[in-house]
């Protein structure tokens, strides 16, 4: 079976995996926000705390969360389908790399999940160190893929 795809969807295709890193980037930063209002929900006291639960944090933060965790898994596969299509081939270098690492952080972070709903601080602690480490690596990712752009766009 020979599929063959239209160029003008494997060249506009090229954007898909870039556009859908910067969503997850900007929705990352709202799940930060998120988790330090979870962590003042948490510490608490009062009037204070009363007012914070209102605002649902908790559960606002595990469902972005949980989308994230989707988003990241479908645009590194993507990403890395669409660079496939169109070289006949994958670019191992730092960019497929650290997007690699990233997929298995952002997962290892999601699955620690059970333990911080039964109160395990441990599984608290080692989430935040995750996520922090992948956040700085979603801004060298952003920089370096702005990069990768740049050359398609001077190709084209």
């Amino acid at each position: 079976m020979n599929l063959t795809i239209p160029e003008s969807v494997k060249v506009w295709s090229q954007f898909l995996h870039p556009t859908i890193m910067w969503v997850i980037l900007a929705l990352s930063i709202y799940a930060l926000y998120l988790g330090i209002q979870v962590q003042r929900t948490r510490y608490a006291d009062g009037d204070i705390k009363k007012e914070l639960i209102k605002g649902r944090y908790n559960v606002k933060h595990y469902q972005i969360g949980s989308v994230l965790l989707g988003l990241m898994v479908v645009g590194a596969i993507g990403g890395m389908a669409v660079t496939y299509i169109n070289n006949g081939k994958l670019f191992v270098g730092p960019h497929l790399l650290a997007g690699l690492g990233m997929t298995a952080l952002i997962a290892m972070s999601a699955s620690l999940s059970p333990f911080m709903q039964k109160g395990q601080n441990w599984a608290r602690f080692t989430h935040i160190a995750l996520n922090v480490v992948l956040l700085g690596l979603f801004g060298w990712q952003a920089v370096t893929g702005v990069e990768i752009v740049q050359r398609i766009v001077s190709k084209m």
